[in-house]
């Protein structure tokens, strides 16, 4: 069995680089690699673009790296609750690619599945189709979407093994699935970590052939971007 294993954040995130293309699973503030994204804050790696959902919020997520103007483009599907993010993209300080949610999540599968491109109706007609190749299918039109190339992967995961295998909880579901595998080289960061064999095969959602490094995460704030309770 192959141990994908690492010891730590610093030996998982080896290799990164000012100006690499980088995707961050999770959805809002659910699911995101807080251990990495604070590891790429120290290390200070910059020019960066990020394909992400959204960018969580000005003090936590990639806001941090917003912050710190450490990201050139933003490949997202909307602005979300991030009021630096939103400055920065009317005053021009920031790249921002805006695809339709769908869109950007096939994307990300069509990556990690091999598949170059497919087409879809999302945006025909709109700025999104600018550009991009259009064909007609059963009466509609779709637009052709590539997918995307990106130089590592981070995702977060509940509980993965020593051979990368991983699941998800929740909605840290979203995006997260999708993107393992879905670049050169796949970063997991678990909330717990066991020996393989321990994972029932079948509650698992990636299996460990799309990671390539693995650790366990020292500690997760798990923040709620937006607390909603019930009325007593």
């Amino acid at each position: 069995m192959i141990s994908r294993k690492v010891k730590n954040v610093q030996e998982a995130l080896e290799g990164i680089q000012d100006g690499q293309t980088i995707m961050l699973g999770g959805f809002g503030l659910c699911g995101i690699p807080e251990n990495s994204i604070a590891e790429l804050v120290e290390k200070n790696i910059t020019n960066l673009t990020c394909i992400s959902n959204n960018a969580g919020v000005d003090d936590f997520g990639l806001g941090l790296l917003l912050q710190k103007r450490q990201i050139k483009k933003m490949i997202s599907s909307y602005v979300g609750e991030n009021a630096e993010f939103e400055r920065q993209m009317l005053s021009g300080e920031l790249d921002v690619e805006l695809t339709p949610q769908g869109t950007l999540a096939e994307k990300c599968r069509a990556a990690q599945a091999g598949i170059p491109a497919f087409f879809t109706p999302a945006g025909f007609g709109t700025e999104v189709a600018e550009g991009k190749e259009t064909r007609e299918f059963n009466g509609k039109m779709h637009v052709m979407e590539l997918a995307y190339k990106a130089d590592f992967s981070i995702v977060k995961a509940w509980k993965g093994d020593e051979a990368g295998n991983l699941i998800f909880k929740g909605t840290a579901r979203n995006f997260n699935a999708c993107m393992a595998g879905a670049a050169k080289i796949t970063i997991a960061e678990v909330e717990e970590l066991v020996p393989a064999g321990t994972l029932n095969p079948n509650e698992i959602h990636i299996p460990g052939i799309m990671v390539n490094r693995i650790f366990q995460g020292e500690k997760f704030e798990k923040r709620i971007e937006q607390k909603t309770v019930r009325q007593k």
